[in-house]
C-alpha cells in the first residue's frame, strides 16, 4: 500500500507531456513569433546570413566599434557581474553593447545590461538587497517526487516585478535600432541549445510575447532539480506542443557566437568594424577547492557545478581562439583565484553584497579586464581542439 501511495504521488506530481516526435521538434517555432530563436548548433551558413541582416539592421544608426557583452551563470556569483557593470558606469567608461548575451544568472542580468547604466539600480537591488533569498523555498513532497526541490513561483514573481510592458517596449525599440539581446536556454527533449532573440520577442506585439519573454528568462535560470523546468509553447509538423526548458549552462554557460561557428571564420564582407568582445565571468576561472559534505544534495550540487565549470573552460577556449583567429578584440573578466568562496548553497546576502562591492571597484578602476586566457588554459590546435571540445566540434560549421 506505500509504494502504491508512493507512485500515485509521483504520478500526480510529474508534469504531463503531449508527445511528440524529433522531425517536428527539430521544425518548431513560436507562434506568432517566427524569429523567436535559432539553435546554436544550425548551420554556419544559415546562422551567418541572419547575422549579416543583423549587421545590415544596424549599420544606419551605429556609431563607431561593435561591442560584445557576454555574461556567464553563476548564482548568487551574479552579484559579482552586476557591480562590476555598476562600477563601470560610474567610471563613464562603460559603452553601449550592440549585442548582450546571458545565461542562467547573466540571462537574469542581460537585460538590464543591454538597456544601459539607467537599469543599474535594479541590478543592484537583484544582487545586493538580500531579493535572492526569497527564491529557495523547499516545495515539500514535490522536492521527493516532482521536478524541482524548490518552489518556481517566487523566481516567475521576481522576473515578473521588473519585466513588464515598459521594459519590453524599451528593448523592442532598441532592437528595431539593430541592438541584439540573446538568451540561452537548454532544450532537454533534443539534448540542444536554444539562443533566444530577446528583441524580436519584445518587438513583435505577439499577444503572448511578455510571457514568453519571461518564461526564457525563467527557464535560463532553472537549475535542473533545483527549479522546475519551462515548458514552451510551439508548433511543428502540423500540430502544437511543448518544449521542456532548463538552465543554459547545462550545455552553453556562456555565448560569444553559436557553437557551429565557432570552428569557423567569420567573412570580413560582413562589417568593416572588428567586434570588441567583453566576457563577464559571474565565477573563477580556476578550479576552486571545496571538502565536500557527503551528503546527496551536496554532492549533486557539487557535480554539476563541476561539470559546468569544465564545459565554461572548453567553451572560452574556443572562444578565445574564434577572436584571435577573426581579429575580433578579446576582453575578459572573471572573480579573481584567492576571493573567499561562500560554503552557503543558497544566496547568502552578506556574501553577494561583498561580491557586489569587489565587482563594483573592479569596474570602477577599469582594472578586471584581461586580453588572454589563464596560463593554465592551453588553446588547443584544430587537431588537439577536437578532443578538448568535444561537444563543439562535433556541431563544426555546416554539420547539420
Amino acid at each position: 500500500m506505500c509504494a502504491f501511495a508512493l507512485t500515485v504521488l509521483a504520478g500526480c506530481a510529474s508534469i504531463p507531456r503531449v508527445p511528440f516526435t524529433k522531425e517536428q521538434q527539430a521544425v518548431a517555432t513560436i507562434p506568432g513569433i517566427p524569429n523567436a530563436r535559432v539553435w546554436s548548433d544550425d548551420r554556419a551558413d544559415a546562422l551567418l546570413a541572419r547575422a549579416r541582416s543583423d549587421v545590415r539592421a544596424g549599420e544606419a544608426g551605429r556609431v563607431g566599434a561593435i561591442n560584445v557583452l557576454a555574461i556567464s551563470g553563476g548564482g548568487s556569483n551574479g552579484a559579482y557581474g552586476a557591480g562590476l557593470l555598476s562600477g563601470w558606469s560610474e567610471r563613464g567608461s562603460r559603452p553601449e553593447f550592440t549585442v548582450v548575451t546571458g545565461a542562467s544568472a547573466g540571462a537574469l542580468i542581460a537585460p538590464f545590461a543591454f538597456l544601459g547604466r539607467s537599469y543599474d539600480p535594479v541590478l543592484k537591488t537583484l544582487f545586493n538587497e538580500g531579493i535572492g533569498e526569497e527564491l529557495l523555498q523547499f516545495d515539500g513532497l514535490s522536492a521527493i517526487f516532482g521536478s524541482g526541490a524548490f518552489k518556481a513561483e517566487p523566481l516567475r514573481r521576481l522576473i515578473a516585478r521588473y519585466v513588464d510592458h515598459a521594459l519590453l517596449a524599451r528593448i523592442g525599440a532598441e532592437y528595431q535600432k539593430g541592438r541584439r539581446l540573446l538568451v540561452v536556454t537548454t532544450n532537454l527533449d533534443a539534448q540542444r541549445t536554444a539562443v533566444w532573440d530577446m528583441g524580436a520577442i519584445a518587438a513583435s506585439g505577439a499577444p503572448g510575447a511578455l510571457d514568453l519573454f519571461r518564461d526564457v528568462l525563467a527557464a535560463s535560470a532553472s537549475v535542473p532539480g533545483v527549479y522546475s523546468p519551462v515548458l514552451i509553447n510551439v508548433e511543428g509538423g502540423g500540430r502544437r506542443f511543448e518544449e521542456m526548458h532548463v538552465d543554459g549552462g547545462v550545455r552553453a554557460n556562456l555565448l560569444v557566437v553559436p557553437e557551429s561557428l565557432l570552428l569557423s571564420s567569420v567573412p570580413t564582407s560582413m562589417s568593416g568594424v572588428q567586434p570588441r568582445v567583453y566576457i563577464l565571468m559571474n565565477n573563477k576561472l580556476e578550479q576552486d577547492f571545496e571538502i565536500v559534505e557527503g551528503k546527496a544534495l551536496a554532492i549533486v550540487s557539487r557535480s554539476f557545478t563541476t561539470a559546468v565549470k569544465a564545459n565554461t573552460q572548453n567553451t572560452l577556449i574556443a572562444t578565445y581562439d574564434f577572436t584571435r583567429r577573426n581579429k575580433w578584440d578579446f576582453n575578459l573578466a572573471s572573480i579573481d583565484a584567492d576571493y573567499p568562496t561562500t560554503t552557503s548553497m543558497g544566496f547568502d546576502r552578506g556574501y553577494m553584497q561583498q561580491l557586489y562591492q569587489y565587482g563594483y571597484q573592479q569596474g570602477l578602476s577599469g582594472a578586471p579586464w584581461r586580453k588572454t586566457l589563464p596560463t593554465t588554459y592551453t588553446v588547443p590546435t584544430a587537431s588537439a581542439q577536437r578532443m578538448a571540445a568535444p561537444s563543439i566540434v562535433r556541431r563544426r560549421a555546416g554539420a547539420r
